[in-house]
């Protein structure tokens, strides 16, 4: 739905319009940092707490909305509007004398009429006690005689004025939430101006009307804020300086100003801190409404069984990019490769990095590779005798017993030797990618932390030969090889080591948890060393599966990924920045979206329900198992 726009535009009166009131409380003294919050350009101004309207009668913005519980109050508004000539004659009866006080202050508001209820609300108010308005349980105004000298009960002149601003507005006899729920939408200025919460054993002054405003009342009103704030509304707040605002309101700016005191039984210790809470529009990021087709392209990519693919959740990953107007993506930790493969498939240039050797070979042939495939000819090369000049039965002799039996050792061997006697990168690269699957997928789980067969369930990828795995695979990353008119580009380092630079970063890192490794390595040696031929690794003979000395990396501790994230955001300030996080990893969500925001104006998370394809070490994590929530975080 369209939104008009008002700008600031005060109307023209005989004299300014000022609060007509006294009012304990009221903001006069904050109206200038107050202005300093509101915004230049909005809709309504909606004010539910009305009080004294100080802001409200410094605005005099139209269309707005004036609220109170306070019938007393809200009846003095509406007959100011509606028959102010009435008021001013009814106000010039009254005496300032303490007899008179009393008696008026003994009368019954439900007895007279609206006109005599508003006199008698301002003539109470100019003569009794600091302009204090309280009542008691049953309702009753409480506040002793005052004692001024000339108080100024008729102000002709600023009630006509008042009257031509208020009979422009909607006033409202109605609770905070009543009013906001009912007419509070996008692009709205809120003041809320709530009872105080106390900040010493004297500092009582919160019922103005027989409903007392308790700490209850607080948190849901900060409820309240937040709810607007996600609607749209700009909300300025203000209250004491107390504890409890900090908490309520973390996330948002709040500024400490030195106010007056006129009420207060120690005469020197009327002073007082307000805080101003500056609660912005939050802009809508309906990611969950938006509907963003992947293309049919995706569909083709090789599954891999890799731990920590993205591949149920590329439609929340599109629909969070498809919102930016990118050309270029860079992938910092591919993994898988098919994140790199659905962007290349959306029609994005694509740089796809990651340390791990296996993941980056996955992209060189799927992402980098824009046409090669191989042939029946480099198949059957593949298959063929070994090429003696390459051959060196390493895995029969390394890994004998403990992952597959001698035949399937020997039959790697071969195609690792073949694999090197293919010409050119991409060929080599797809060849490799079909073993590495092949050898995923004849393995139960398809990880190499364990040898033997001890999770065999007899499932089909198990019963296949390494030959019909290997053949079936060829034919999966043949078929997936496409042209995207992109120049795109696959490489294997540190993700800090990058140099690209592109309009979209995206970050899918080793996720670091108390509760569980992320050591990618320690699952994958096997394949890994296939695509690095187990050069420049450490390998751990001692160890039962042979396998070689993790990578170092910054993701495998606490203290190390706050730092990585530090600066790869700040590397990347000037890209979109698109983050997969799980819930159960440090930093927490809120420490991510703390980093993000130091060199990104805009933070937006979106939750995605995802399910691991199997649980890590689930018994250490409280038996949630693979159940865990995935992230997006957004930084723009």
């Amino acid at each position: 739905m369209g939104q008009s726009h008002f700008s600031i535009q005060p109307a023209v009166f005989p004299i300014p319009a000022r609060p007509v009131l006294k009012w304990a409380g009221g903001k006069q003294q904050l109206i200038t940092p107050l202005l300093e919050h509101v915004p230049k350009r909005f809709n309504k101004y909606i004010e539910p707490f009305i009080g004294g309207g100080a802001l409200f009668f410094s605005l005099k913005h139209q269309p707005s909305i004036i609220a109170d519980s306070n019938e007393e109050l809200i009846n003095l508004y509406q007959v100011i509007a509606d028959d102010v000539e009435t008021l001013t004659l009814a106000l010039q009866n009254f005496a300032n004398d303490e007899d008179s006080f009393y008696t008026v202050r003994a009368q019954d508001p439900a007895d007279m009429t609206k006109v005599d209820r508003a006199a008698r609300m301002v003539y109470l108010n100019k003569t009794c006690f600091n302009g204090l308005y309280r009542v008691n349980k049953k309702g009753q105004f409480n506040v002793p005689y005052g004692r001024y000298k000339n108080p100024t009960i008729c102000d002709t002149e600023n009630l006509r004025a008042a009257s031509k601003l208020l009979e422009q507005t909607t006033i409202v006899h109605a609770d905070y939430k009543t009013t906001l729920r009912d007419h509070a939408e996008a692009g709205d200025l809120v003041f809320l101006d709530p009872p105080y919460l106390p900040i010493s054993e004297y500092a009582d002054f919160k019922r103005y009307t027989k409903e007392q405003f308790y700490e209850e009342d607080q948190v849901e009103l900060a409820e309240e804020v937040r709810r607007l704030h996600e609607l749209g509304c700009h909300v300025i707040l203000t209250n004491s300086n107390h504890p409890m605002i900090y908490e309520l309101y973390d996330g948002f700016e709040i500024k400490v100003h030195q106010t007056k005191r006129h009420i207060n039984k120690k005469g020197n210790k009327r002073t007082g801190e307000d805080v101003i809470v500056n609660a912005p529009p939050q802009q809508p990021f309906l990611i969950s409404s938006r509907s963003a087709m992947l293309a049919e392209q995706i569909t083709q990519y090789p599954s891999t069984r890799y731990m920590g693919s993205k591949q149920k959740i590329l439609q929340s990953i599109w629909e969070a990019a498809s919102w930016f107007k990118t050309n270029s993506v860079l992938d910092l930790f591919s993994g898988s490769g098919v994140v790199s493969y659905m962007f290349k498939a959306q029609g994005k240039q694509v740089i796809s990095n990651d340390y791990m050797a296996f993941s980056s070979v996955f992209t060189k042939a799927l992402v980098e590779n824009n046409s090669v495939t191989l042939s029946e000819r480099d198949i059957a090369k593949l298959l063929g005798k070994p090429n003696t000049k390459h051959h060196d039965n390493f895995v029969a002799e390394t890994f004998q017993g403990l992952y597959f039996n001698d035949d399937d050792n020997a039959f790697i061997d071969r195609l690792r030797a073949n694999i090197k006697g293919l010409g050119g990168e991409s060929k080599r690269a797809l060849a490799m990618s079909a073993l590495i699957r092949t050898c995923m997928k004849k393995r139960p789980r398809g990880i190499f932390t364990y040898t033997g067969e001890r999770y065999n369930d007899g499932r089909k990828d198990l019963q296949l030969s390494f030959e019909e795995q290997f053949l079936a695979a060829v034919t999966a990353f043949n078929g997936a090889v496409f042209d995207n008119q992109k120049s795109n580009t696959a490489r294997r380092g540190d993700a800090l080591s990058v140099c690209y630079k592109a309009d979209l970063v995206y970050i899918d890192p080793p996720y670091y948890s108390p509760f569980s490794d992320n050591e990618y390595v320690r699952r994958y040696h096997f394949v890994e060393g296939l695509a690095c031929d187990w050069q420049n690794v450490e390998m751990q003979w001692h160890t039962k599966t042979k396998k070689f000395k993790s990578y170092p990396t910054p993701f495998s501790s606490r203290t190390g990924a706050h730092d990585a994230f530090d600066r790869l955001f700040r590397k990347y300030r000037d890209s979109v920045l698109l983050v997969s996080y799980s819930s159960n990893s440090q930093p927490t969500k809120d420490e991510m979206v703390a980093l993000m925001a130091k060199y990104k104006t805009r933070v937006e998370v979106v939750s995605v329900n995802h399910t691991y394809s199997f649980g890590n070490q689930g018994h250490k994590t409280g038996n949630k198992k693979n159940q865990v929530k995935e992230y997006l975080f957004i930084g723009f």
